[in-house]
């Protein structure tokens, strides 16, 4: 079973054979939403870990999104450079892209939709660590996906001058390899680590606390370090952010340098409330309804935004931005386009079916194919072949999806003259 709760990312919990789940913990619909279709554990994974083997594994997304730029230039992304200066400059501002802050409004960088680093918790980290190389931006990932790690902690020594990104305690790694720099042994240097990046330190539980303080202090590590020891509630490990780091370079490459098939994958694989009528039909159209998005964003009751409608202002984002560099969509063509899949053709992104608001992934699948054996007689003709509801059709065809189709296959006897 995937655990969705704690602190630190999701991995797949291993059961021992003949056991269910339910041995070990309740489960629940998280925040009580008996509407969603998604299920967690009761208790935060801390509390059976000693019970259980957890797996942790990357996320299928990257790689996916990964393979679809592959296929798309030609270009193998594990040969991609991980130091190219104009990648590393989307860290610094929007100058690669060839487009300014007010083009995407006033993000000042040019990370959006980059894995890990595309949001506004991460953007304002960046702002504030200011990371100059691949090492700097494995310290952000840390960062991040630490808890009680960068706010109240490390943002804070680094703003008041204590220390620097390359200083500050990032990993958990960071604990270790810098206590036995100051000269502590090895094992206690490991030891502290350990208490300190599962939080029983912060929580006052160590009861070894005292006596390795004073072993720090008196190595000369300096009371700032020990005060950020004593806040940390949960510490990445840095083998996973360097690996994240690394995903998200490569990512990275393909938007300053191929743009086309970067924004082709991203609203192919990433987007997820992507919707072809808010956001194909031009510029001014987006820029319109995202005006009312963030007009409703800080809006309370039943005028703020749901769910589903924040994580398509996200996808709005970066179609402005894709707007912003030039490039534009054509429109979907019910013959050529894929189900799930965006296309360059002719220099634009013809979007998916399944960018179709209220059109699922089965009727997409259904649509490619029937499209790809024989045309459609009639919108009745593709309503029959394809499966799908009416409502369908009528968005499809207020959208101008069917062209010059007739509604039905019956032919009027004033057509039949005319034939």
């Amino acid at each position: 079973m995937r655990r969705s709760t704690g602190q630190h990312p999701g991995g797949i919990v291993v059961l021992p054979v003949g056991e269910e789940i339910y041995t070990f913990t309740p489960v629940q619909h998280p925040a009580n939403d008996m509407e969603t279709k998604t299920i967690t554990t009761h208790f935060d994974y801390h509390k059976i870990d000693a019970n259980l083997l957890k797996l942790d594994i990357l996320g299928h997304q990257d790689p996916t999104m990964i393979r679809m730029l592959e296929d798309l230039t030609g270009v193998d992304a594990g040969s991609l450079p991980m130091d190219d200066k104009e990648v590393l400059s989307l860290f610094e501002s929007t100058e690669a892209l060839g487009i300014k802050p007010e083009d995407i409004m006033g993000c000042p960088l040019g990370c959006l939709g980059i894995p890990e680093f595309g949001t506004q918790f991460v953007i304002g980290m960046v702002q504030d660590a200011k990371p100059k190389n691949f090492s700097d931006l494995v310290r952000i990932s840390g960062l991040s996906h630490g808890t009680d790690v960068w706010l109240n902690n490390a943002q804070y020594y680094i703003t008041e001058g204590y220390c620097t990104l390359s200083s500050a305690i990032c990993t958990r790694d960071d604990i270790m390899t810098y206590l036995i720099s100051m000269g502590l042994e090895n094992e206690r240097a490991f030891e502290i680590m350990e208490k300190v990046r599962k939080g029983i330190v912060a929580k006052g539980k160590c009861d070894q606390w005292e006596e390795w303080k004073e072993d720090m202090l008196s190595h000369h590590v300096p009371e700032w370090y020990v005060e950020s020891c004593q806040k940390i509630k949960y510490m990445f490990p840095k083998a996973h952010a360097a690996a994240y780091v690394m995903m998200a370079l490569r990512v990275a490459w393909f938007k300053v340098h191929e743009p086309k098939a970067y924004y082709a994958a991203y609203f192919s694989i990433r987007a997820t409330s992507f919707n072809y009528e808010l956001m194909c039909q031009g510029k001014e159209v987006l820029e319109h309804h995202m005006k009312e998005y963030m007009k409703r964003k800080n809006a309370k009751g039943k005028e703020k935004l749901s769910a589903k409608e924040e994580s398509t202002l996200e996808d709005m984002k970066l179609v402005q931005e894709m707007y912003a560099r030039g490039i534009d969509f054509m429109p979907l063509d019910i013959y050529r386009a894929k189900a799930n899949r965006f296309q360059i053709i002719d220099g634009k992104l013809m979007p998916s079916f399944a960018t179709i608001d209220g059109l699922g992934d089965k009727a997409a699948e259904m649509i490619e194919d029937e499209a790809g054996k024989e045309r459609f007689l009639s919108m009745e003709d593709f309503k029959n072949r394809c499966k799908v509801s009416s409502t369908n059709v009528e968005t499809m065809e207020r959208l101008g999806l069917f062209g010059d189709l007739p509604h039905t296959n019956q032919i009027s006897l004033l057509d039949f003259m005319e034939m």
